[in-house]
């Protein structure tokens, strides 16, 4: 028994030993690349002013009379002490980058340079340099700064991002609080990933810890290929938990080449305001399937209208590659050189329909599209009336197939509150009658402005009607429906 039980622990052994030397040896070996990277990546030290801070003299504590201390409250002392000069320190912030050029050009997040009044780089052999803004890009939180270098230094190229995979290795070189030449490994955790922080989100998720002074660092793929710049994590700690985020090299490299060449970014822009084609709306527009880029709005004269694209175009095709989504639009469209003229493929009306777009430049233009989801507000009977624009469509997902006057407010005291009319509601057509002669004619309007409905039922009033009959799509049972309003109330 003995002899047995020895045995099988001498066979567990041997297979551990085997199991770990077989997971050992396929694992990666990163030194390599630390190695011959480590030296492109920089330390980003930055100065800022701080703000002025508010003078605090008068909530200077005020001493009883009598103290020993009453001279402080006296209004001259106060005043002496008001006018004096507030001392400002300025604020230090640290964070990382990388050399893309022998000749000193720096890459890093614009989040760790902007307002800066002074930005010192230091190599990883110690040197110190002044470095100066070539320019930044806030939209995609970039940066590209310039050193004067003494002789010519080492460098990093940009990988292709579109070729990354998820579960491959990655690894991330920066200054993790100020800790300057860290090294940490992981895996590309997923790809595309949409947070919400901007228009162009599409970010490689990593679990390689990335923390406070990474922002702006290199994210390497085996080859020693930059393809992500390391802008932030998620975090309630403040430290990595293993969910950190990068800029995809694909999505970097052209902001980089304009910040390099012109000192700023030049843009595409179609002048279009647009949204994701969701399962319901594929459903009401009669879709094959929840894909493309609705188009919301069209700014007036911008290169969409000049091409005669429409409000409630489904964009699906841009230069012959396929529209999925609508930040697979604005990427494209954002990459593509000014003035150029493409192709663009969408749907209307169930018909697929081909233009031709000349694309202008966002800069300059980003305010032509109009926020303003009601306009105007005329009320009656309790009622708030604006004209239904795409973004008060948006906001109450409304069908493409409801057209009419938008319900912006609604008084709660109302007849049509009681009747369960809410704001979000769409009035299609107004039904009311007149007698002419002996004849009781009953006459229907179809809603077309909110200046037309409001007109209409203040003549109607005018006129002496007891009630009217509203044809309204509600929110809530998400369908059209009846509802006779009194005018005496």
């Amino acid at each position: 028994m003995m002899k047995l039980t020895l045995k099988n622990l001498i066979i567990s052994f041997i297979a551990v030993i085997f199991l770990n030397t077989s997971v050992n040896s396929s694992l990666p070996d990163f030194t390599t690349l630390a190695e011959e990277y480590s030296s492109s990546v920089v330390n980003v030290s930055v100065e800022r002013k701080q703000k002025e801070r508010e003078n605090q003299s008068s909530q200077m504590r005020q001493n009883p009379p009598g103290s020993p201390f009453d001279f402080f409250n006296d209004e001259r002392f106060r005043d002496f002490f008001r006018n004096q000069p507030q001392k400002r320190m300025p604020q230090k912030t640290a964070g990382s980058g990388f050399i893309i050029s022998e000749d000193g050009y720096i890459v890093t997040n614009n989040h760790v340079v902007e307002e800066a009044e002074t930005i010192k780089i230091t190599l990883s052999n110690d040197e110190v340099y002044d470095a100066e803004i070539i320019g930044l890009d806030p939209r995609m939180d970039l940066a590209l700064l310039k050193i004067d270098p003494e002789k010519d230094l080492p460098f990093v190229s940009f990988g292709d991002s579109e070729n990354s995979k998820v579960g491959e290795w990655v690894v991330a070189i920066g200054n993790p609080f100020g800790l300057g030449g860290t090294v940490t490994a992981g895996i590309i955790s997923a790809l595309g990933r949409n947070i919400g922080s901007g228009p162009y989100d599409h970010f490689i998720q990593t679990d390689a810890p990335i923390n406070k002074g990474n922002s702006g660092g290199p994210l390497f793929n085996m080859d020693g290929e930059v393809i992500g710049v390391n802008t932030m994590i998620y975090s309630q700690t403040g430290g990595s938990v293993g969910i950190g985020f990068s800029i995809p090299s694909d999505l970097v490299k052209p902001v980089i080449d304009q910040l390099k060449e012109y000192g700023e970014t030049r843009r595409g822009w179609l002048g279009v305001m647009i949204q994701n084609v969701t399962e319901e709306l594929a459903k009401d527009m009669d879709l094959d399937e929840a894909k493309g880029a609705l188009v919301q709005q069209v700014v007036k004269d911008g290169p969409a209208d000049k091409a005669g694209i429409e409000e409630g175009d489904v964009i699906i095709g841009y230069n012959k590659e396929d529209i999925n989504d609508m930040r697979d639009l604005t990427t494209k469209v954002a990459n593509t050189d000014i003035g150029k003229k493409v192709k663009i493929q969408l749907i209307r009306f169930g018909k697929e329909v081909e233009l031709k777009v000349k694309i202008g430049r966002l800069e300059g233009n980003e305010d032509k599209v109009n926020e303003d989801p009601s306009g105007d507000i005329d009320t009656i009977l309790g009622l708030g009336l604006g004209d239904l624009t795409e973004n008060f469509r948006r906001d109450n997902q409304i069908p493409q197939s409801i057209k009419g006057v938008a319900v912006i407010t609604v008084d709660e005291d109302s007849e049509a509150f009681s009747k369960k009319i809410t704001s979000g509601s769409v009035i299609i057509s107004l039904t009311h009658q007149r007698i002419s002669g002996n004849i009781t004619l009953q006459s229907t309007v179809k809603a077309q402005s909110s200046e037309q409905v409001y007109n209409l039922l203040t003549e109607r009033q005018k006129e002496g009607d007891e009630r009217i009959l509203l044809r309204v799509w509600r929110p809530e049972l998400r369908l059209v429906s009846l509802v006779a309003l009194s005018f005496n109330q």
